[in-house]
Parts: structure tokens; sequence; C-alpha cells
């Protein structure tokens, strides 16, 4: 086992990972940004306001990109899978 292989290994499982979480941060982000702006635009600071509306895109975000994120980890399995000949020696 090589460097370039260990490398490569690490950087695809570094990018599987962004690539799976990424939906579900930037949708929290965008959503809580959005809540943030209607706060200090009506000055409401109720803390439970940030969060269930996060909460509830979360949960909508994973249903609807949930068979996508599990495909791109699957793959990512089998390649692991398929590299165990190569990593055990």
């Amino acid at each position: 086992m090589t460097e370039n292989f260990v490398l490569s290994l690490a950087r695809d499982a570094i990018y599987t990972m962004l690539l799976v979480a990424a939906p579900v941060l930037a949708v929290s982000m965008t959503v809580g940004l959005l809540v943030s702006i209607f706060q200090a635009t009506t000055q409401i600071q109720e803390p439970t306001l940030t969060f269930v509306p996060k909460i509830v895109a979360v949960f909508l975000t994973i249903l609807i990109f949930g068979s996508w994120m599990l495909n791109l980890l699957i793959t990512f399995a089998m390649n692991m899978f398929s590299y165990m000949s190569t990593i055990v020696r």
C-alpha cells in the first residue's frame, strides 16, 4: 500500500463526506439566515423561532436528497470493499 493509494482513499472519503453533507448544511444555513433576517427586521428574539424551521427544513432535505445521499454512500462502501484485497496484505 503506497502513500498515493492512502491519499487517494482519504481524498475519496472526504469528498464523499462533503457531498453527502452539503445539501443538508446548505439548506440549514439558508433557512437560518432567512430566519435571522426576519428576526432582525421584526425584532422578535425568540430562540425557538430559529430551531423549528431549521429542523423542518433539514428533515425535508433528507427526504428529498436521502436516496441520492444513500447511493453515494453505497458506491463509496462498494469501492472500499473492492479495495479490501489491496488494503489487507
